[in-house]
């Protein structure tokens, strides 16, 4: 019989623990970034025509498509907005919730209530505000004797409509990881910067900031995927429109695969997005990891 002690047995053990789970991953996870990258090199095949090699094509495509360019500049003001605003107020929320107030529990499921929400559902809520004639933000604006605004319909004011909707969902989530980790700061940092006479204010920027700051290198990560990932809510709200005004990377990218049926040019605007996101993140982790640590 084999020694169940013996290094080998414990390695094929761990092994056949581990393999599940690296079955999935290699499937639903390796082979399909792989299997993307070898089709970015290819033509799309269409009926009984086979796809063909050829080369960086798709890539010239996608220098050469305005619509691409048009989404890559929404996205990046998608981003510059959605991350440090959802993050700012995550934190704020989680420093007001982290007190001892009354309704503390009331808040607290009130500010996370729109994360469990499906983004669909979100999508919709919002709708209704921004609706002309009949809706919220219409009604509003007409008690103070404003001018009507079409604010899903209006070039100048789709993107900037759809980023408040991304704000309201993302922040709620945010502030769970801040929460979290503002209770497990050691309490006598507070009353030893009482005793020093430290304001609110010092305490927050001397203290908790920077013991703060792995949990906001965890969150700019995810707020900085999310923010290029994010697309459920534009099927309801704005379908890329007006004139694309609204459009962002992943739903261009739904677009040409989906609706014009055009994979190899959909692969490789995933294969660009893939690299991107992954570069980004692999800075940020390996770059600020080392001002986030305090011993």
């Amino acid at each position: 019989m084999t020694d169940p002690g013996h290094p080998g047995t414990r390695a094929i053990h761990a092994w056949l623990l581990l393999l599940p789970a690296l079955v999935l991953l290699v499937a639903f996870t390796h082979y399909p970034a792989v299997q993307t990258l070898i089709d970015s090199f290819h033509s799309t095949p269409k009926g009984s025509r086979p796809a063909e090699w050829v080369g960086l094509e798709n890539y010239q495509v996608m220098v050469d498509d305005p619509v691409f360019w048009t989404a890559v500049r929404n996205n990046l003001w998608f981003a510059s907005a959605t991350i440090p605003c959802s993050i700012g107020l995550a934190l704020l929320m989680a420093l007001w919730v982290n007190e001892r107030i009354a309704g503390r529990a009331f808040l607290r499921m009130a500010y996370f209530t729109p994360t469990v929400l499906p983004m669909i559902a979100v999508a919709n809520i919002w709708l209704f505000f921004y609706t002309p004639q009949y809706g919220l933000l219409e009604k509003f604006t007409s008690l103070l004797g404003l001018p009507s605004v079409n604010w899903l319909g209006n070039p100048h004011t789709a993107l900037g409509a759809v980023t408040v909707v991304a704000i309201w969902k993302e922040a709620g989530f945010f502030m769970i990881f801040y929460l979290a980790a503002l209770q497990t700061l050691n309490p006598s940092l507070r009353e030893a910067a009482a005793i020093e006479g430290a304001s609110r204010w010092q305490f927050f920027r001397r203290v908790q900031w920077p013991l703060l700051m792995p949990t906001t290198l965890f969150v700019l990560i995810n707020a900085f995927i999310n923010a290029f990932r994010m697309v459920d809510h534009l099927f309801v709200l704005t379908r890329g429109g007006p004139n694309n005004a609204s459009t962002l990377l992943l739903y261009h990218l739904y677009e040409v695969g989906f609706s014009f049926w055009d994979t190899a040019y959909a692969a490789a605007i995933t294969v660009v997005l893939l690299v991107v996101l992954a570069g980004i993140a692999l800075i940020q982790f390996f770059v600020l990891d080392r001002r986030v640590h305090y011993k």
